[in-house]
This record gives structure tokens, sequence and C-alpha cells, in this order.
């Protein structure tokens, strides 16, 4: 009998309706020679940016998504003290790879955020790139209460997402439609302004479009991304 009772039942419904399942990532992840722009082993522009000038300090780094650990492997280089979450195996599979390449020290863990305990505020730095948008709206409010408390004050969370109708995706449904639709249509868009709305309880640094670049390059930089940095 699937009886709902708890207030964790119905999200788990809603994530059962709306959510990539993890043999979908796993999938993805499994041909590694395939045309994916976020495959090379670059850093994204506005992180480099922010360890560059000086926002974001040597410390601890929890990354959201990591996904094949190009970004969690610049940090590490740089000195900071990086902790790597993805839902797929096949995704930390590969960032191990790479990671004992290049002799860098990560602790990788394969986790659903909602469900994987987390340190009150022990972070000094959150980094998200990839995967806000793929959040449906029902665990938006969780995810935004999970970066508050892990965050140490005066600690940064920064984001990259999908802008809304960019390039390579950005929905810019409703909330409302996206239950209608039983869709996320691969990715929800952001824009300023509702990062701003999204993100309100914390200290904006800096929101913009992300600087596209060709590639080869040490940077990883797409048309029709928004990054924000923000402070706790």
């Amino acid at each position: 009998m699937n009886l709902m009772t708890t207030k964790e039942d119905l999200m788990m419904m809603l994530d059962d309706m709306l959510r990539e399942p993890t043999a979908f990532w796993n999938e993805f992840y499994a041909d590694r020679e395939k045309e994916v722009p976020f495959f090379v082993n670059s850093p994204d522009e506005n992180l480099v940016h922010y360890v560059q000038q000086g926002i974001v300090q040597k410390g601890a780094v929890l990354e959201l998504g990591c996904g094949a650990g190009r970004n969690a492997l610049y940090l590490a280089k740089q000195g900071f003290d990086v902790h790597a979450v993805d839902l797929s195996s096949a995704a930390l599979q590969w960032a191990k790879e790479r990671a004992a390449e290049e002799q860098a020290h990560i602790r990788f863990e394969q986790a659903n955020l909602f469900e994987m305990p987390i340190q009150a505020n022990y972070y000094d730095f959150i980094y998200d790139a990839g995967c806000l948008h793929h959040i449906a709206p029902h665990r938006r409010l969780q995810y935004v209460e999970i970066v508050q408390r892990a965050l140490k004050k005066g600690g940064y969370f920064a984001v990259n997402c999908f802008a809304e109708n960019g390039a390579y995706g950005g929905s810019a449904m409703s909330d409302w439609e996206v239950y209608r639709q039983g869709s996320l249509q691969g990715g929800l868009g952001y824009t300023k302004e509702k990062l701003q709305m999204i993100f309100k309880d914390l200290q904006e640094v800096e929101i913009r479009a992300m600087q596209p670049i060709a590639q080869p390059s040490a940077m990883f930089g797409l048309d029709g991304f928004i990054v924000g940095i923000f402070r706790k």
C-alpha cells in the first residue's frame, strides 16, 4: 500500500516523477569519447577568477555534482581541502582516475545530496557547476538550507547553471508548469533575478553570464550559462 504519511514520502514521490535516476547519469558518463562540452579537463573560468582574485581562499570545499572532477582537481591543486560529491559512480570513477594521474588528494563520495549527512558550519566554500538546474522546485528550498547549514559564517557559495533559454538548455517554464508537464525539460533556466530571490539570505558578490572560451584551453566556459557567487 503506497500510503504517504510523512513529508519525505511526498518529496520522494515527486523525486520519482521528475529526477533523472542514477542509472541515467551512469550511462551518461560511460562513454567518455562522446562530444559533451564539459567532459574536458579544464576548470570553469568563473571558478579560476574567484581563486585568482582572492575572493575564495584556501580552505575546506564541498563540490556538489562534481562529475568527472575537473573543478575538484583544480581546487585541490590550488591547495584546497576538497570533498567532491556526485550521484554517479561512473562519473566518480573517471574523477578518481584523473586525480590519481595528477597525484591530487580529493575526498570523493557517491551520494544523494538530500540524503547524505552534512557537517554544519564546516565548509569555507561550496561550489555547484551544473547541479542546481537539475533540481526540481520541491527540493530547491532544501538545497538552499543545506548550503546555508554547511557554510561557515563568512564562507562563499558559487553556482554555474543554465541561463533561461540558453544554447544548451535552460527551460523558462514556471515551477507550476514543471508539475503540470511532469518534466524539467532537461534542466531549468535561471536569470539574475531568480538567483537573487533563491539565495536572498546570502550576500550577493557577483552574478553574470559565463564567459565562452574556445577549447582546448586551460579554462572552460560556455555561452548560455549564468554564474553567481554569494557570501554567508
